[in-house]
């Protein structure tokens, strides 16, 4: 039988829902026979290929991440989201409460900064957007929420996908023991 193909991003976020993916630890072996992962946050991909199941981590907070999103979309069949950021916005959004002129300005130029330090432009860094879930960019069909979710939910999640199932996660799985 032919390996699924999986590709994996992460947006704005911490990174946690790829070290609980980690934290299967001996359980990667057995996926390792069934998955076969083209993209991840380790690689230099800069488009996404054709993949069964795409990843997203993280919330969409500029306009990278919505062509990431958008791009990750358009290459899989089906789209799973890991954690709070990517489920709900997560932490991040708590930026919104705060224009994004002064959200620069105070990362940029605070007390600690230099005297002559430059707010960036968007030919620096992508222009920052109101910080908001995949969802509001890209349909997703599966959510695995959590800060970060457990490596039991996140095994159950793709092993309902190779299952040929969309996954729904248990209420006793949503937790960490």
């Amino acid at each position: 039988m032919a390996k699924v193909k999986v590709a994996t991003a992460w947006l704005d976020c911490c990174s946690g829902c790829h070290m609980s993916f980690l934290d299967l630890d001996e359980a990667l072996i057995g996926l390792a026979d069934k998955i076969e992962i083209l993209a991840s946050p380790i690689t230099d991909i800069k488009k996404f290929t054709p993949v069964d199941v795409g990843i997203i981590e993280g919330s969409v907070s500029n306009e990278h991440d919505e062509e990431v999103a958008k791009d990750l979309r358009a290459n899989c069949k089906i789209l799973m989201v890991w954690g709070d950021c990517a489920c709900f916005g997560g932490i991040n959004s708590m930026r919104n409460l705060f224009s994004i002129e002064d959200t620069l300005h105070r990362y940029y130029s605070t007390e600690s900064t230099a005297q002559d330090s430059k707010i960036p432009t968007s030919e620096d860094i992508p222009p920052l957007i109101p910080v908001k879930p995949v969802n509001q960019v890209v349909k997703v069909d599966c959510y695995v929420p959590g800060c970060p979710p457990s490596p039991k939910a996140i095994h159950y999640a793709l092993a309902e996908l190779l299952e040929g199932r969309v996954p729904v996660l248990p209420s006793e799985i949503m937790r960490f023991d």
